[in-house]
């Protein structure tokens, strides 16, 4: 069934209905019959006007279920006060005279539908705070509570006198009917698209609602007004309308409509959405003092309602001032959190910063290494030959053999940091497999084990079992891992023996790697990873092991970061990308010569 058909079929029930409840009330005389035939039409009408509005409260955006649900409970109230209504004419066949004990609860009715109208269900807004909506709801509560305390309740309780209950009654009612419908109407100018069509179908049927009341107010001051009249079906057709609006808004299904976006990413509307509430806590706070003022100094009320105002006063001062202070100090818990957040979010865009130029200082640094290296290779492949053949020429002096062998040997150095270097600038194509990360690092350290004997130095291994896979090569994660071994060895030797410890885990999908030393920790943790950075002697690092390592760990698209730990010592952390639908077998083969020929 198309939208449009269904909108037909929906005008066309809902007018027969309302036509044959209008019927009724001009052919029936008034009587208990009539009574009866109203109150229980009218709670079928709310009834379908809460399922109506219910049935948009199962969507994904909180917003819009807490909308409508607030749309649904007003009329909720107005269907408990209808039925305790109905309770004592229908089974007593007891007529209600004014004032009456539910007149709080149809008084009621109408806080939730403003409260539901503060929430902009219309606008994307990526706000999920539902406190502060609680503290807001509870604050409008309060207020309509306290206005129907300070203007009704006096006399009903205090002095009793029936018309001016009914005056007092019927003037603020008036008042709160027409904020609702001045709300609605600001939303039908202010909305487009879908949502305006569904705020229109609410401000008509909150505007049938308001002409429905005063109307009955009119004839009860009359004198012509009785249950299930004329004056009844404005009332009836306004709660179809409701229940009306609500089945449209299912069918059309309304999206939220977008809201300014700053250049920063962020919707220009938040903040005018924080006012809001702050300015309407403001006024009703402000009120209140105002309003015990003019009952003390300028009403001609007796002594007893004077007093009980001021009472009344007193008490609900005392409520939303809590309430405000409770507003105020999630407002600065969340802001404090999102203080903090911002400091994150600063430290990682320095750290991503920082990384960034690291990349770009390995990138070009890599290009000028390629073309030097391959240069120096041919003059060094000379060198090494005549090198050999003056060494092993038994007619050269001992002198000048000694001599060759130094010559030979610094030329082999030369050779493998001319290879470091071009495995830097150009590193080997890898072989990627599904690994086993916690099988790599134990022949890790039982490479780095074997020569451990007879030093103060233990290794300690903490694996996380069944290790989520990760897809890369077995050779250069080795190689990264046997690196930070070493180093974190040689930097405890230094300090008479320690306590390596390496663990592995889990982290938002990535298999993370985390290797400590109790060394005396890096003199600059940022610049580690800088090619020819080391704190070794000379002529014992080259300061390219980390460098290949961060490439290798980046290749992988991983990240490497390293810090010092707050009791000594160092810490490096790897983080590779984890494969969780799939674990790796035991099988995987890590050639040992990897790490003798490529890193000392």
């Amino acid at each position: 069934m198309s939208a449009l058909r269904s909108k037909a079929v929906l005008l066309a029930i809902s007018t027969a209905f309302i036509g044959c409840y209008a019927g009724v009330s001009l052919v029936a005389r008034p009587g208990i019959r009539l009574t009866e035939f109203s109150d229980i039409a009218l709670c079928l009408v709310l009834l379908f006007a809460n399922a109506g509005l219910l049935s948009n409260a199962a969507s994904p955006d909180w917003r819009r279920n807490a909308f409508w649900m607030l749309l649904a409970s007003g009329c909720g109230l107005w269907l408990g006060g209808q039925l305790l209504w109905t309770y004592f004419e229908v089974h007593f066949h007891q007529s209600l005279q004014d004032p009456f004990l539910g007149d709080i609860v149809f008084f009621l009715h109408t806080v939730p539908l403003l409260g539901a109208l503060a929430l902009h269900p219309h606008e994307a807004r990526a706000d999920h705070n539902l406190r502060f909506r609680h503290v807001d709801f509870l604050l409008l509560f309060s207020w309509w509570v306290y206005l129907f305390l300070f203007v009704v309740i006096p006399w009903q309780y205090v002095v009793t006198d029936a018309g001016q209950y009914a005056i007092s009654y019927n003037w603020l009612y008036g008042v709160e009917n027409a904020t609702l419908v001045c709300a609605l109407a600001f939303l039908v100018i202010q909305t487009t698209g879908a949502w305006k069509k569904i705020y229109a179908h609410l401000l008509g049927a909150a505007s049938l609602f308001g002409v429905g009341t005063v109307l009955i107010f009119w004839a009860i001051d009359e004198g012509n007004y009785y249950p299930g009249g004329i004056h009844d079906v404005p009332l009836v057709a306004s709660f179809v309308w409701f229940g009306a609006a609500g089945l449209i808004a299912n069918r059309t299904c309304p999206a939220t409509e977008s809201s300014p976006v700053d250049p920063d990413g962020t919707s220009s509307e938040m903040p005018s959405e924080s006012r809001w509430p702050a300015r309407l806590a403001m006024t009703a706070a402000l009120s209140m003092p105002v309003l015990a003022l003019w009952s003390e100094f300028v009403s001609t009320a007796p002594p007893a309602v004077q007093r009980f105002r001021l009472i009344a006063t007193l008490i609900a001062i005392t409520a939303l001032t809590s309430l405000v202070f409770l507003r105020h100090r999630l407002v600065d818990k969340d802001r404090l959190r999102l203080l903090s957040q911002s400091k994150e979010a600063l430290a990682n865009l320095q750290r991503i910063q920082g990384q960034y130029v690291q990349a770009e200082k390995l990138a070009s640094l890599g290009q000028l290494v390629a073309g030097a290296a391959h240069e120096i290779n041919n003059p060094l492949a000379a060198i090494l030959g005549y090198s050999e053949v003056l060494a092993g020429e038994p007619a050269t002096p001992e002198r000048s053999r000694l001599v060759a062998e130094k010559i030979l040997a610094q030329a082999r150095r030369t050779k493998e940091v001319v290879g470091k270097l071009l495995s830097f600038a150009n590193p080997p194509p890898s072989d990627r497999t599904l690994v086993d990360v916690n099988a790599i690092v134990k022949s890790a350290v039982d490479l780095r084990r074997l020569d451990l004997l007879d030093k103060k130095i233990r290794i300690e291994v903490e694996a996380e079992g069944h290790l989520p896979g990760v897809r890369g090569d077995a050779n250069q994660l080795l190689q990264v891992f046997f690196n930070i071994i070493s180093n974190a060895v040689d930097a405890m030797e230094e300090v008479g023996g320690g306590i390596l410890t390496v663990r592995t885990g889990r982290d938002h999908g990535n298999v993370v790697i985390e290797i400590s030393d109790t060394g005396p920790g890096m003199r600059d943790p940022l610049m580690v990873f800088d090619p020819f950075y080391t704190t070794k002697p000379i002529g014992k690092g080259t300061g390219l092991g980390l460098s290949i390592c961060y490439g290798l760990v980046k290749e992988h698209k991983g990240k490497i970061t390293c810090l010092n730990r707050a009791g000594g010592g160092a810490t490096f952390r790897i983080e590779l990308p984890a494969i969780l639908a799939l674990f790796p077998t035991r099988d995987t083969s890590t050639p040992h010569s990897a790490v003798s020929t490529r890193l000392t």
